[in-house]
């Protein structure tokens, strides 16, 4: 998985839910992905809801399911 990556699914009020996958802050090593899950409406700051650490494996499978299951397609970083 390239990073960051970034999936988006737009709302009914305008906005969108967003998950980003980042390396993982001070994990040089062990090569971990920061998943992290929220929500958007400009003009307010983004909402995160959800942060966790994911193995790359994991993070993949992660990734292909909010695509083929949950509505979510990739996208530039919202902000």
């Amino acid at each position: 998985m390239p990073s960051p990556f970034w999936l988006v699914r737009p709302r009914s009020d305008g906005g969108s839910d967003y998950v980003s996958f980042l390396p993982a802050p001070g994990t040089a090593g062990a090569r971990l992905v920061e998943m992290r899950e929220g929500s958007h409406l400009p003009p307010q700051m983004p909402l995160l809801k959800r942060r966790r650490r994911l193995g790359p494996e994991e993070a993949e499978a992660c990734r292909r399911r909010l695509q083929q299951e949950a509505g979510y397609r990739r996208s530039e970083p919202l902000f």
